[in-house]
């Protein structure tokens, strides 16, 4: 019988058998035979291991930092758009624990846990956190974007869309997109460290200037990070860099500015508290057609944003795992499909989260070579149980912890990956191009205009455009710049930038 014909169960062979820790999980993903939309049991069809305990606390750290940054979004923008609106960090913390429990529970455990682990964990949209606040300023709703952003995302899995546009981003884009989006968010993390550490000084308890412990935070922290990489090790990175960041702050003197606030218990899981009038919950009561309305060019630049970044999340498996591994590669168009469901669902039972693939889980457990149900289990139980007992949300939160954790977590790796996908002259000017774009406009306007160049063989490989067909050098690539161009145009993503208002 062929290893094809064989089961998981029958192909497993313990730890022992192999000369090395990473030969033995080189063939737990060789061997694995998920079931799609079926029912896969541990033991059977994969095993518990204890490296998935890193992307499972990378995650729940990534994502305890996510929500509370979404829905305190929320609260300012609602609470400045509408006048009868006052909601705050008490509001905030409710809701993301609503989030935390029954998404969770049904798309961690339930959905990528046994029932299709080709898919990855449904988790949060980072890029669409800054404009948050632009669309409760536009009328929007956040129940009406959350609907129409599950049914165009529903739409494009079905068609088979995701996939598509994954298989036409050259590598060369794809590598610029990355080295972009790693550097930016890497600078973005040291300037928010730095930010938190000068602002240190103005505490009543301080003697002079605690400034330096930022710079103090992030020197042990490359020097841990460069460790790990050298011993191989780097998928301990987010829980090893995290408490080290931790007690680091600690250890120099600010844990002054760490409060226990959250208490434990659990929130209102009723939805008609939190949608069935104005005076409660969000006070927005349910959507009419003018939310719908607003919501619509929002909706459109978060599906059209979904897959670049889910893209980066694939890459992240395909560059760590061995090959003769397909069968364990996250589907783009099932992630795309859970996605818009997690969506729909976690906003109809109070939620407010703009969904996406779950960055600060894939890319830890493509690092450490595990595939996805093992750790989606321990996330989404490590989550729920987080969301019940209230107080480690503070911590998780705390600056020296969520930024460092981001830092090594998700923004390096970004970067690293990038750089390893740019493997000559052809690759570099794609990338190039893709990240002066991306500096000029913002990377998903970026990832389209190159995506339509380098199909041409206006830039890149030349000999790749040849071997396309004309639906996919030209209207494909283009339709997705057109509705990328027209909703960013209309949402007025360039107009702090360039001055351009929106049309809407």
């Amino acid at each position: 019988m062929s290893s094809e014909e064989r089961s998981y169960q029958e192909q497993h062979r313990p730890a022992s058998d192999f000369s090395s820790r990473s030969d033995y999980l080189d063939n737990e993903l060789k061997i694995m035979k998920p079931r799609r939309f079926g029912l896969n049991l541990p033991g059977r069809d994969f095993r518990f291991e204890w490296e998935d305990l890193v992307p499972a606390l990378a995650g729940t750290i990534g994502i305890i930092a996510m929500y509370s940054a979404v829905m305190m979004s929320w609260a300012e923008g609602l609470t400045q758009a509408w006048p009868h609106i006052t909601l705050g960090k008490e509001f905030a913390i409710e809701v993301s624990r609503v989030e935390m429990l029954i998404p969770a529970f049904l798309f961690c455990i339930l959905a990528s846990g046994f029932i299709n682990p080709r898919a990855n964990l449904a988790g949060n949209h980072g890029p669409m956190i800054p404009l948050i606040g632009t669309i409760a300023l536009a009328g929007a709703h956040p129940l009406a974007l959350a609907l129409l952003l599950g049914v165009f995302g529903l739409l494009l899995s079905y068609f088979k869309g995701g996939s598509k546009l994954v298989n036409l981003t050259g590598e060369g884009v794809a590598g610029g997109l990355l080295v972009f989006l790693g550097f930016t968010g890497a600078m973005s993390q040291i300037g928010q460290i730095q930010t938190w550490a000068t602002g240190l000084e103005t505490a009543e308890i301080a003697k002079g200037s605690l400034g330096y412990i930022g710079l103090v935070v992030l020197a042990v922290n490359i020097v841990l990070y460069a460790f790990l990489a050298r011993i191989n090790k780097r998928w301990l990175a987010i829980p090893a860099c995290a408490v080290t960041g931790l007690l680091v702050a600690l250890a120099f003197g600010a844990g002054f500015d760490l409060t226990f606030e959250t208490e434990m218990g659990l929130p209102n899981l009723n939805p008609v508290y939190w949608w069935g009038s104005t005076e409660e919950g969000w006070m927005l009561g349910l959507p009419n057609l003018q939310h719908f309305i607003a919501s619509l060019p929002f909706a459109i630049l978060a599906v059209a944003m979904w897959s670049p970044d889910f893209l980066g999340h694939r890459i992240f498996q395909e560059l760590n795992y061995p090959k003769g591994t397909d069968k364990v590669l996250m589907d783009v168009d099932d992630t795309m499909t859970m996605c818009s469901i997690r969506q729909m669902v976690g906003t109809a039972v109070g939620g407010g989260n703009i969904t996406s693939s779950w960055g600060t889980y894939m890319i830890p457990a493509a690092i450490a070579k595990r595939p996805i149900p093992g750790g989606a289990i321990i996330l989404g139980s490590l989550v729920m149980l987080i969301a019940i007992l209230g107080f480690p949300m503070d911590v998780a939160v705390w600056p020296p912890v969520m930024r460092i954790a981001l830092l090594v977590g998700v923004f390096l790796p970004l970067l690293e990956a990038g750089m390893q996908m740019v493997k000559d002259t052809k690759d570099s000017q794609s990338a190039g191009i893709c990240i002066f774009a991306s500096a000029v406009a913002n990377p998903v306007l970026a990832w389209a205009l190159t995506m339509l160049l380098d199909n041409n063989g206006l830039i890149g490989d030349k000999e790749r455009a040849k071997k396309l067909s004309f639906m996919d050098r030209i209207v494909i690539p283009a339709s997705v710049l057109i509705i990328c161009l027209m909703a960013m145009l209309a949402v007025g993503m360039l107009e702090g930038k360039y001055g351009i208002p929106a049309l809407l």
